[in-house]
């Protein structure tokens, strides 16, 4: 059984943001988190990258996204990123870091929000980030990106998101799409076998319900049968919040369909330096950025023009 972990803000991220600090207490942010995040997009030096910000995807729940492109894309592969959290937290603007790195190599980056527990359960968010890829999806050669080479990913609990999107066919379904039209799933340090769920972990226990059938309807590893995209699960082995056997599991229940999956464990590496070493000052940590542009070199559909437009790396 593979429970995961978690603190409100880890210890891991406390040791980072040491690293970043000259830069973030500069900034006129309150709360560790916004002074890390703020301080890692400050150190972002990449040009030629298009952004565009505050999209609205959902006016009805006033949701929005961002969109960093590469300044000449062309039927470039696109992922969607979902950041973690807790399913309680966060903020698109805060991973300006993440779609910054990806641009800067010729992928379409697409950053949504999406409603957080307690003012949603489960079933809020995922209908939010189904949404987000359906417009994406309709929406990426607007931004020189390709419909037909849409990948999701997602951190913490982001992963866990993003993997149930590319597993359980309901929620893409309710939109026009089906799992398997998704290039890839890219999950980093992502939650995905947690049944049961402590019964104090009250963020969770908000997102996917007390009974362990209700929980089992959030776990991807449930939804593995056999017909998933293509899935790159990177997982640090020293993450003490997300286990690594979430990922180990995930990977098992693909292998056991002869389905198309990698598994990376990084010796030594944490559950926040996984995403952090996409940033410019912590990509020595962990070789994430190398990861996910391999992947997606190596998983475009069919009908994709994409991978002629991969930048120089």
């Amino acid at each position: 059984m593979a429970l995961p972990r978690r603190l409100p803000f880890s210890r891991s991220v406390y040791g980072l943001l040491s690293r970043v600090l000259l830069v973030a207490t500069l900034l006129p942010l309150g709360g560790c988190e916004a002074t890390l995040f703020a301080g890692l997009n400050a150190t972002d030096q990449h040009h030629d990258i298009s952004e565009r910000h505050a999209i609205p995807f959902d006016p009805a729940h006033g949701l929005a996204l961002d969109v960093y492109a590469p300044a000449h894309a062309s039927h470039a592969p696109v992922v969607v990123f979902f950041y973690g959290g807790d399913w309680a937290r966060g903020q698109r603007a805060w991973y300006r870091f993440v779609g910054t790195a990806l641009a800067a190599q010729g992928v379409v980056t697409v950053i949504p929000d999406y409603r957080k527990v307690p003012q949603v359960t489960m079933d809020g968010f995922m209908q939010d980030a189904a949404e987000a890829v359906a417009w994406t999806h309709a929406h990426a050669g607007e931004f020189g990106g390709s419909a037909d080479d849409v990948f999701v990913m997602g951190h913490s609990a982001g992963g866990q998101i993003a993997a149930l999107l590319a597993t359980d066919a309901r929620w893409l379904g309710a939109y026009g799409m089906r799992p398997a039209q998704l290039a890839g799933f890219i999950g980093l340090a992502g939650c995905y076998d947690f049944v049961p769920v402590p019964p104090d972990d009250k963020d969770m226990i908000a997102a996917f319900g007390r009974s362990a059938d209700q929980q089992r309807l959030g776990q991807p590893v449930s939804f593995v049968h056999g017909e998933e995209p293509p899935m790159l699960l990177l997982q640090g082995t020293e993450d003490h919040e997300v286990e690594p056997s979430n990922a180990i599991s995930l990977a098992h229940a693909m292998q056991l369909r002869h389905e198309d999956v990698t598994l990376r464990l990084y010796p030594g590496v944490g559950h926040g330096a996984v995403l952090f070493a996409l940033s410019r000052p912590m990509q020595g940590d962990a070789p994430t950025l190398q990861d996910v542009l391999d992947f997606v070199l190596l998983h475009p559909t069919p009908r994709s023009l994409a991978l002629g437009d991969i930048g120089e790396r």
